[in-house]
């Protein structure tokens, strides 16, 4: 698509109120992060395009085992358009093995789902220990509505069934998420932490709509994956310990999480750290050293990438230059356009141009015709 077509339509970022928020020794003493004035983690996945698809319902029989290459290599045919495809897996049937390349098996039983965030290529199978090489073919869309059906194995007795998702998301100019994330998260259906409750509704409604030819399936499923991805790293927060570092670590933290959800709440405010300390309730030197510990980087430079992130959706959306500085807290389009040819690598112009036949790419498989 050429850049003059881009389309002239585009939404302002919402701004929101925040609620007075607690003394710095309440801050400090508090296990959660209290009043958050913006659900951080729905306005990252929000701006980062998050799109998801179940794509693949195996039935198998012992002994089979199937592996995955590096989901670089399938995104361009799964996911056309995603700069980053993410794999899971729910076992909706039966047991097997599971694990990325050059980690140890997992075991894995009925109602369990098991993630690859960061694209390691990755095996399942019916015992522990099997390999093969990637087969492909598979992963090439067809004609017929998702999920693509497989029925394979050795035919021994013991049999399962693995619904297989992807999730398509952009990772630049700045996805925060991506990088908080191991390179496996396993949600086991046993035990305290079970994948119960809400979790546990959505795996039944993928398992049951996967295996029904009602009208709409694929797009009911496709919602239904973004949804149980949601609620994954929702329950993967939930185990994080106290020790944990990273951008996760800090929504739960009272200090950073509070700077967070200020900083996306209106991220196109005159923020500096001392006036971002005083609306956590903190001093600017506690405020500096936890988001720093937590987050990788100051505060300042957090917003900074943040901003050419909204920018960059904006941008897509077809808004002027100039107003998409206004929108994202720039005083002129000159010190905007500055920023993000430092941050991003190109003038926003150019990199608009270069992105928008990407972007114009639904992320919705079912819309694909790869025949």
């Amino acid at each position: 698509m050429p850049c003059a077509s881009v389309r002239k339509a585009w939404q302002g970022i919402q701004m929101r109120e925040q609620p007075a928020l607690p003394s710095e020794q309440d801050a400090l003493a508090s296990g959660t992060s209290g009043g958050v004035s913006a659900d951080v983690l729905s306005d990252v996945l929000r701006s980062v395009r998050l799109t998801g698809a179940v794509y693949f319902d195996f039935e198998l029989s012992s002994p089979w085992v199937a592996e995955a290459p590096p989901s670089r290599e399938i995104a361009p045919i799964v996911m056309p358009g995603a700069q980053r495809v993410i794999e899971y897996h729910l076992i909706a049937r039966g047991s097997c093995w599971g694990h990325a390349v050059g980690e140890a098996p997992i075991r894995l039983e009925e109602g369990d789902l098991i993630i690859f965030p960061q694209g390691d290529p990755h095996v399942l199978s019916s015992a522990p220990g099997m390999r093969t090489s990637p087969v492909m073919s598979m992963f090439v869309r067809k004609k017929t509505a998702l999920p693509i059906v497989y029925d394979v194995g050795g035919g021994g007795p013991e049999r399962a069934r693995i619904v297989c998702c992807f999730l398509g998301c952009d990772e630049r100019p700045f996805n925060p998420l991506l990088s908080a994330l191991p390179h496996t998260i396993h949600l086991s259906a046993a035990g305290n932490d079970a994948t119960s409750g809400w979790l546990a509704t959505l795996l039944h409604i993928a398992v049951r709509e996967s295996g029904s030819a009602r009208v709409g399936r694929d797009n009911i499923l496709a919602r239904m994956s973004e949804l149980m991805f949601v609620e994954a790293v929702r329950r993967y927060l939930e185990t994080l310990s106290p020790a944990q570092t990273g951008w996760l670590a800090g929504l739960r933290d009272p200090v950073v999480g509070q700077a967070l959800a200020a900083l996306h709440g209106e991220p196109a405010a005159d923020w500096t750290v001392e006036s971002l300390a005083r609306a956590v309730a903190v001093s600017r030197s506690v405020l500096a050293d936890r988001f720093a510990e937590l987050i990788g980087q100051p505060p300042m430079h957090y917003l900074a990438l943040w901003r050419m992130q909204l920018a960059s959706r904006l941008l897509l959306e077809g808004a002027p230059v100039a107003q998409v500085a206004s929108q994202v807290g720039y005083e002129s389009e000159a010190a905007f356009s500055r920023a993000f040819k430092k941050l991003v690598g190109d003038a926003p112009a150019s990199w608009r141009c270069a992105n928008a036949a990407r972007a114009a790419i639904p992320l919705h498989p079912s819309s694909v015709d790869g025949s």
